[in-house]
């Protein structure tokens, strides 16, 4: 073996030594502040396990999660990728205009079934002879907006949202699309910004037969947001900031989370100081709350079927109801509902974006 062969071997052999020491010696996470997700623990170790197979996959996705240096791994994955291979996504993420967004395709028809069909048996069991009007209402993700511009892979969403409406047509549709554009979502996250959305929320009480203020005094968290999509693109990307509206009607709301029995803030700035800034609204996708607002001469109520979109613009639309009651059927059965809530004579809103739609969340 030449010198140079050595050289490079002897150079291998310590980063594999190295690498090996920085395993031995590295402490497991619980979770992944960059990602937002929980990391694989160590897997069980019985004879079932190593017999069957899983337990040489489960530790494959062990290792990969534990790697040492992890992140810093994955940002230069993804340097690599972007800036030499000049491949347009990063782990189905892409960014254009500043703004980063997740692929949506292909166009998931089982799901979109799926929702429709479970929307229809909550319609036929508590809805339908209920006196109570009943709307439908779809927002678009930031592929709607974006998708398309750099060659993106994208679904046809005049396709997605007609066939939806053919399904939900026992419902009246509210269609907010054209009161929306890019800059109403955030840069690093998938969500619209609530600062953005009095006109949105203004189209949808109008046509519900309700009607909101629009004024309000804005207050903007000092610290930064940094929405899901920070840490799967894995590279820099613009912070956002959060911001709360309010004013003196929404100041004295009375929230309350039947899922923790407990009194809620409508903004709970601890959950501010915490991996996701966006539960800050509402203390995030919490299965079954009600607004009361007791500045109101009305006694109408309002019934949302929501998905975590519906955090942000909830406070908004209680301004014209009695009481708002959110139901995120994704944490609670929807056979269950009626021990927890009365559907006669209420204005029902199912509210829902196009990405959970596609991605078979509802069941």
């Amino acid at each position: 073996m030449n010198r140079k062969n050595k050289m490079i071997t002897y150079i291998v052999s310590l980063f594999f030594a190295c690498m090996f020491l920085c395993s031995v010696m590295h402490q497991d996470q619980e979770f992944s502040v960059s990602e937002r997700r929980p990391l694989k623990d160590f897997p069980s170790v019985t004879l079932s396990q190593i017999q069957s197979g899983r337990f040489m996959t489960e530790f494959e996705d062990y290792v990969l999660d534990q790697f040492p240096f992890r992140d810093s791994f994955r940002s230069i994955k993804a340097w690599i990728e972007q800036y030499v291979f000049r491949k347009k996504n990063n782990n189905d993420i892409y960014v254009e205009s500043g703004y980063a967004a997740e692929m949506v395709y292909p166009m998931n028809e089982v799901s979109m079934k799926n929702a429709s069909k479970v929307f229809r048996s909550i319609y036929d069991t508590y809805l339908k002879d209920s006196g109570s009007n009943v709307y439908f209402s779809m927002i678009p993700d930031k592929n709607y907006f974006l998708a398309g511009e750099d060659g993106q892979l994208t679904i046809d969403y005049s396709i997605f949202m007609d066939q939806m409406k053919d399904e939900m047509s026992y419902m009246t549709y509210i269609d907010i699309t054209d009161t929306l554009s890019i800059e109403d979502y955030y840069r690093t996250d998938s969500h619209w910004r609530q600062e953005t959305l009095p006109d949105t929320a203004e189209g949808i009480s109008r046509q519900m037969g309700s009607s909101i203020t629009g004024k309000y005094d804005v207050l903007e968290l000092e610290r930064p947001f940094r929405g899901v999509y920070s840490g799967q693109w894995a590279l820099p990307l613009e912070e956002d900031s959060i911001v709360c509206l309010t004013n003196s009607i929404i100041d004295r709301y009375h929230v309350y989370d039947f899922e923790n029995d407990r009194q809620i803030p409508v903004y709970n700035m601890d959950k501010a100081e915490g991996n996701d800034m966006y539960e800050t609204y509402l203390s995030g996708s919490l299965s079954l709350i009600t607004i009361s607002n007791p500045e109101i001469n009305t006694k109408k109520e309002l019934i949302l079927f929501r998905d975590s979109f519906g955090s942000s613009i909830a406070p908004l639309l209680a301004e014209g109801y009695s009481k708002v009651t959110l139901i995120d059927i994704r944490y609670i059965p929807w056979q269950r509902l009626d021990q927890f809530v009365d559907f006669n004579h209420k204005d029902v809103l199912f509210l829902y974006s196009t990405a959970l739609l596609n991605h078979n969340e509802i069941r």
